[in-house]
């Protein structure tokens, strides 16, 4: 199988020419499969800070909420703004908006006002979070390219919601076309964890989401993972218990409370927990290490944090945003600005980890996996994504224990 998101990365190759300052399209590529990764840099290698040698930073990025070296969200997106950066000789920052876990609108936007005075050329942002500030940020800052992960397309004026209904009124107001809203197929990662865990012989599974179940990526993870799961029973003729839960992961951060919770789940027979969440993996971890149970890591290959990671339903968030950044560089930003781009397994932009220290499974093998896999690409095998389904569904092979 194709590396994950193997999108563009020959991109950044073809950008050298922006040390010379050259705005050709030439580079933008319209076929990934002709795509072969650039170097062997691993983002690891890159320092997180840069001194730039004008005090001007080119490359901004504006962290969503937790730790920045989270293991998961935060650092997968910042590395890939290393990356490119790194490649292409352009300076870059880390701006964090301030008050962390409680940071505000008014914080984010400080964050990304201080990135485009601090000479930003593009400013990448992630979290659904970022959405108040970006609005505000893009339509003071009409020049500079903005790049929204797990995000969408942003119109000039919220949408309001009647009060009485709670529906949404009507907006007509424009797209801002230098927001461009990088999402993905987070189901298609979600169902390929939850079958393959039922396959190896998991039965008593877990779900801990972050966001408070109003992260729509978070969502689509959980909502697919459950689809994965009754779909694996279905096949063996088996039914699985899972505990599914939104509870102290509204701030994506690590907890005791989080920890006490999945520690109670591990007592009582719980023997695997998806870890959907950036930092609550530490505490999710840390109740397994103390139990022997095991955990299903979340954006990123996390096998390499614990020996409890079995695998990780991952996204390419290095690679979407050196795709995107990249659109900046060789003048083609209007093909993306003002869009949204939804990335799944036919961009190479979900997976489970295959490489021998990450697949932890002991009877499901890789070939397994990649003839699932194969179903998604082809069309056979089709994956819901409208997550308000959950609780209405008449799981035939799983008992879901919403909490």
């Amino acid at each position: 199988m194709k590396k994950l998101f193997a999108l563009v990365l020959a991109l950044v190759l073809s950008l050298s020419l922006v040390a010379c300052g050259s705005t050709t399209s030439g580079g933008s590529a319209t076929d990934p499969s002709t795509q072969e990764p650039s170097g062997t840099v691993s983002a690891d290698d890159i320092p997180d800070t840069m001194t730039s040698s004008d005090g001007k930073y080119q490359v901004a990025f504006v962290t969503d909420v937790g730790q920045l070296k989270d293991k998961s969200f935060n650092q997968g997106t910042f590395d890939g703004v290393k990356l490119y950066a790194n490649a292409n000789g352009l300076s870059y920052k880390y701006y964090q908006p301030a008050n962390g876990s409680e940071a505000t609108d008014d914080d984010r936007y400080d964050a990304m006002k201080a990135a485009v005075d601090g000479g930003a050329e593009v400013v990448v942002c992630a979290g659904y979070l970022q959405e108040a500030a970006l609005r505000k940020a893009a339509l003071e800052f009409p020049d500079t390219p903005f790049v929204f992960i797990d995000g969408y397309p942003i119109q000039e004026k919220a949408t309001e919601y009647d009060e009485a209904t709670g529906e949404a009124l009507p907006n007509d107001s424009p797209i801002l076309t230098n927001v461009a809203g990088i999402s993905f197929q987070e189901e298609q990662a979600g169902y390929l964890a939850g079958y393959a865990a039922v396959k190896d012989g998991f039965t008593k599974l877990g779900f801990s989401g972050g966001g408070g179940g109003t992260n729509d990526a978070c969502c689509r993870f959980g909502y697919g993972y459950v689809q994965g799961a009754n779909a694996a029973a279905e096949e063996m003729d088996v039914t699985v218990d899972m505990n599914y839960s939104w509870e102290y992961g509204a701030t994506f951060s690590a907890s005791t409370e989080l920890q006490t919770m999945i520690n109670g789940w591990y007592s009582n027979g719980t023997e695997i927990v998806f870890a959907c969440g950036g930092a609550m993996f530490q505490s999710i971890v840390a109740a397994a290490s103390a139990n022997d149970g095991y955990v299903i890591g979340v954006d990123v290959d996390q096998s390499g944090e614990s020996d409890y990671v079995v695998t990780s339903a991952m996204k390419g968030l290095s690679d979407a945003v050196q795709w995107a950044v990249g659109h900046v560089y060789d003048g083609t930003f209007s093909e993306i600005g003002g869009t949204g781009t939804s990335l799944g397994v036919k961009d190479n932009a979900v997976a489970l980890p295959t490489a021998a220290d990450s697949w932890r499974f002991e009877t499901f093998t890789v070939e397994e996996y990649e003839a699932l896999y194969q179903q998604m690409l082809d069309g056979t095998l089709v994956v819901d994504n409208d997550f308000s389904k959950l609780e209405s569904t008449e799981w035939s092979n799983v008992n879901l224990n919403v909490i």
